[in-house]
């Protein structure tokens, strides 16, 4: 490389980066915004799992088992019990307020009916609308019940001279060890941060490259940043992006870590082929930013289009609905985001620790969307040669 290019591309990256250092909008999507949302999710989730969400008690009873219920639902963790109305309106009325997440509704005569035999019935509502309180109730309700029915039959077992042994196979006749591959604590933090954090750093590169190119061409800035690149596009893409590149890079590399040191989420692969995947992931949101902009070279729609693909790529990149369960349709759009293919290489690597070769597609990937700018580098020279702003 010449020292005349080596001069013209500092020269850009020079410029790209007095862009940064003086726009707040940069600090706030490069900095600010992607480092408070780390920070926010690993904290909330810190403890793995949603405690003591708020939760009604309605007995109608009185009596000492419904008493008992109700001290056996007190007692375990995910559940906390602030209200006890005296009835079920008043309990829908305090779920619709949002005061609680769920209520447990146990009938009049309830000690009676079940002692005679006479299959009571309970009910619990939860609110799914917030949909991880929602489950989480729902799961201790229906394990409080299935315990109360099991201490009363183990009661009557015992009262006609049953011995434990004779007992445990009516209870439970085939035993069930679950057993959590990857993720055997069940922490939710583990599933969360490692697939949103990455979803919204691909988000906020989509958004930054593209309005930083989008900005040149809509001032018409372009044409000075095609001269000192010396009219080759190439060269001026490079010198625009590379300093955010090493920013993102640097981003990147500190999520890796605050992931997998700090907050001590499991890493069983390769922590090389793990940061190389952070890497790669940066350039390939970039290069696909710049496929975007490079079809779409209007600041407004390519804007648009990033923030729509980068929303969508929360669910679309199959995070927590598996993509053979997924329309035909709706299948192919898993595969264009590159935020999908961190997951699976996070999936092979931290988790399964399995070896690269598992990953190798998923990286070939990643090089597929980095090249995507070759494609669109002809149109790009020419919208850049010649800017028409379009409102």
């Amino acid at each position: 490389m010449s020292s005349e290019i080596k001069s013209n591309i500092w020269g850009i990256m020079k410029r790209s980066l007095i862009q940064i250092v003086r726009r707040p909008i940069y600090w706030v999507g490069i900095f600010a915004l992607p480092l408070f949302l780390f920070l926010f999710f690993t904290t909330m989730l810190n403890k793995g799992l949603p405690t003591r969400v708020p939760a009604a008690m309605v007995d109608m009873d009185g009596s000492r088992l419904s008493r008992q219920l109700t001290q056996n639902l007190m007692g375990m963790q995910l559940v906390d019990i602030t209200e006890t109305p005296e009835s079920y309106s008043a309990a829908r009325g305090l779920m619709q307020e949002g005061k609680v997440y769920g209520f447990f509704v146990i009938p009049s005569n309830f000690q009676r009916d079940l002692l005679s035999g006479r299959k009571p019935v309970v009910t619990f509502y939860t609110n799914m609308t917030y949909f991880v309180p929602g489950s989480m109730l729902f799961k201790t309700f229906k394990t409080a019940a299935v315990y109360e029915k099991a201490g009363v039959v183990i009661n009557i077992a015992d009262a006609v001279g049953m011995n434990g042994d004779e007992i445990k196979p009516l209870l439970q006749p085939v035993n069930i060890i679950p057993r959590g591959i990857g993720n055997p604590e069940l922490n939710y933090g583990i599933y969360i941060a490692n697939s949103f954090l990455p979803g919204i750093l691909q988000l906020m590169i989509l958004l930054i490259t593209c309005f930083s190119l989008g900005q040149e061409m809509k001032y018409g800035t372009s044409r000075q940043l095609l001269k000192m690149a010396g009219g080759s596009t190439i060269k001026a893409l490079f010198g625009k992006i590379f300093p955010q590149t090493v920013i993102w890079w640097v981003i990147s590399i500190f999520m890796t870590s605050w992931l997998f040191r700090y907050s001590g989420y499991p890493m069983n692969g390769s922590w090389f082929w793990m940061i190389l995947s952070e890497l790669m992931f940066v350039c390939a949101c970039q290069g696909f930013a710049i496929g975007i902009i490079g079809l779409l070279p209007n600041l407004r729609l390519s804007l648009s289009v990033s923030a729509l693909l980068g929303i969508l790529s929360f669910s679309i990149a199959a995070f927590s609905f598996p993509v053979p369960s997924m329309y035909g349709a709706l299948q192919i759009f898993s595969y264009i985001v590159p935020v999908r293919y961190n997951f699976l290489i996070y999936g092979d690597i931290a988790l399964n620790g399995v070896g690269i070769a598992y990953s190798k597609w998923w990286f070939i990937a990643y090089i597929i969307f980095m090249a995507l700018p070759l494609l669109v580098v002809r149109r790009l020279g020419r919208e850049m040669k010649n800017p028409v702003y379009v409102p």
